[in-house]
Parts: C-alpha cells; structure tokens; sequence
C-alpha cells in the first residue's frame, strides 16, 4: 500500500472527513485554532521499581486478569512503592476508536485494574484519552469499543481529554518539536498508570507505551502534521513532556501484522508490568516477534527501532538489556508453553540481528 507523507496531504484529507461528517467543530477546534496553553514546568518522575539498580518488568500469563495483575504488581513490589494510597489516578489506556480489543484495550484490564486502585485506598480514580481526530468523540468510542460499559459500575469518573484544556511543555533536546501541547488532566493528578495494548502500526511500526502517550497530545501535533517520515522520533520527542508513574501493557490479545485498527491478532494472554517506558517497549516487541512478528519488525534489532533509538538518546528510560531484569510468572495451566516463550522473549531482548 502506497502511503503518502507530507503533512499537507493530512491536515486536507483529514479536514475533507470532517466536513462531510459535519464535524465542524472539530475541525475549527482542533485543526485551525491555536490552542490556549499556559506553560508549565513539571517536575521529573523517577522510576521506583528496580531492583539493584536494574528496571524490573513483569510478565504473567493465565486466563485470570485480575490475578494477572496482582501478581504481575506483586513481582514488582507492589503499588506500595508508587505511594498510592489516598492519591489521584490517572487510567491512560488506548481509545484510538471505536473497535474492541485489540484495536483498544481490553476493557478487563481497565477494569479489573480499577478494582485493585480502590483496594489500595487511592483517593479518586480518572480514565481518560482522546482518539484519533477523525473518530472523535472519545466518549462514543468508549461506548462503541465496549470499554465504558465494561467500568460503568466502578467508581471511577471518565474523561475526554478534548473536553478539557491544555498546557504547553518545552522540551529543550527536541529535533522535530520544542514544546508539548498536553492535556492538562496529564498534570492535575497525583499519579498516571499507562495502560496500552501490544500492537504493531501501520505507520509508527508498532504501538506500545510510547506511542500510548500521543492520546494526550493536542491533535496539531500528531505526528503526521509534523513529519510523517519522522513519527518514531516524534513520538519519543512528545514522551520528553512526561513520565509515567508505571505502565501496564494490555498482551491478552495483539496485533502481530498491521493495525492500529485490523490486523493479524494473537493471543499470548500476557499482562506486562514496568515503570521504565523503553523497558516495557522492547519487552512487548520482543512478544510481537516472539509470535511471529511483522517483516518490517523482524528485520531489525528490538533496540534498533527507531522509537527506542531515539527515546534512548533522550534519557527516558533503559538503554541496553543489561539495565534491565525480566520477572516472570505462570498462573496458567500451559507451564511449559510460558516457559518457551519467555525463551523466545529473552532471546529476542538479548540477540541483536
């Protein structure tokens, strides 16, 4: 397929959608309107679960997602070390559209997640994103991809980025960009939880905990009207802006082949665990691999991509495999099936091509 990549080609095929979807205010909103963004200063966030002095990521397999997550939290140290208790949470999980899992994340892990923040006495909880300009509202597609019905009976309040302001963020190392335009619900919270699914991308070669973060961009600075030769760049220069507190990867279904929205799906049953971005990313490659993987994937280093490379360059996380350590757990009944992959994954993680 041919794609095309110059922003103009975007910002015309996009506005042409919207007009005939009658979106004018999304257009006007979102398109042609410089947003109002008070500059803001955040402080850095600094990843507490490691284990002499190595980036700890957690991997468990079973049919039981809220175990998964207890367990997978549990290898880590638990939400003790985050300081959780009586604090706000931010739930940022992938609502790109309206399609179910894995174009999204699977609303089990958002939910189940939730139930274990309000057993560790957090004070509020908050689930929010924004999706794609072209199939805003987020709400809608929250409904549509099954996500709000599946957290409606938790105590938790939704939010649509969209709906709310901005603020702007300089990031001094940025090739492509020098400041952030971010969604202020990203800074109004004690802490974020990162929560996306495992899928490779048409564009961006996969989607992972990096690319997640692009939902609480403002749309001017999606990638595709920046440099669209340049999106993992891009995207690693925009994770500049802020730091997830921890993030949790969404691996009981991804896409191994296409996406973000249809693919080929495979079913590995995972919950990954990891307060270190670039750790959590390579892992979560090495699982699309590990089952087969895309050509454009396979052909290159994990630590090669360019995402990594350049979120590398940028300090935001782990640099080789030595600086970080994988612990694992089955709570499935397939023992010897979890232990061959994890092979696959440490051998992915640790053999460059």
């Amino acid at each position: 397929m041919l794609i095309i990549k110059h922003p103009l080609f975007y910002v015309i095929g996009i506005s042409i959608y919207l007009i005939l979807k009658f979106q004018w205010r999304f257009l006007l909103t979102y398109l042609f309107s410089k947003p109002a963004a008070k500059k803001i200063y955040p402080e850095p966030t600094s990843n507490v679960y490691k284990n002499d002095e190595k980036a700890l990521v957690s991997v468990v397999q079973g049919d039981n997602i809220y175990a998964m997550l207890r367990a997978g939290l549990e290898l880590l140290g638990g939400l003790e070390r985050l300081d959780i208790k009586g604090r706000s949470v931010l739930i940022k999980p992938n609502i790109v559209n309206r399609y179910p899992s894995p174009s999204n994340t699977n609303p089990l892990v958002i939910k189940n997640l939730i139930k274990i923040l309000h057993e560790s006495g957090v004070s509020k909880i908050f689930v929010g994103d924004m999706s794609a300009i072209f199939a805003l509202p987020t709400k809608k597609n929250a409904i549509k991809s099954g996500i709000l019905e599946a957290i409606s009976d938790e105590y938790m309040e939704f939010v649509s980025f969209e709906e709310y302001g901005w603020v702007e963020v300089n990031i001094p190392d940025g090739r492509f960009i020098k400041k952030a335009i971010v969604s202020e619900f990203i800074y109004n919270v004690d802490r974020v939880i990162n929560v996306p699914v495992i899928k490779t991308h048409s564009y961006a070669n996969y989607t992972i905990s990096l690319k997640n973060f692009i939902g609480a961009i403002h749309p001017q600075q999606r990638p595709y009207f920046i440099a669209p030769d340049f999106w993992d760049e891009i995207i690693a220069e925009l994770n500049a802006a802020y730091t997830p507190h921890l993030n949790i990867l969404d691996g009981t279904k991804i896409f191994v082949k296409g996406g973000p929205t249809r693919g080929t799906v495979a079913a590995p049953n995972l919950i990954i665990i990891a307060g270190d971005r670039i750790a959590a990313d390579v892992v979560g490659l090495s699982v699309i691999r590990s089952f087969g993987g895309w050509e454009r994937l396979n052909n290159m280093d994990v630590w090669e991509q360019r995402q990594i490379k350049r979120a590398i360059e940028l300090r935001l996380g782990v640099s080789n495999p030595s600086e970080l350590k994988i612990v694992s757990k089955c709570l499935g009944t397939d023992k010897p099936g979890f232990d061959e992959l994890m092979e696959k994954i440490h051998h992915v993680l640790n053999n460059a091509n």
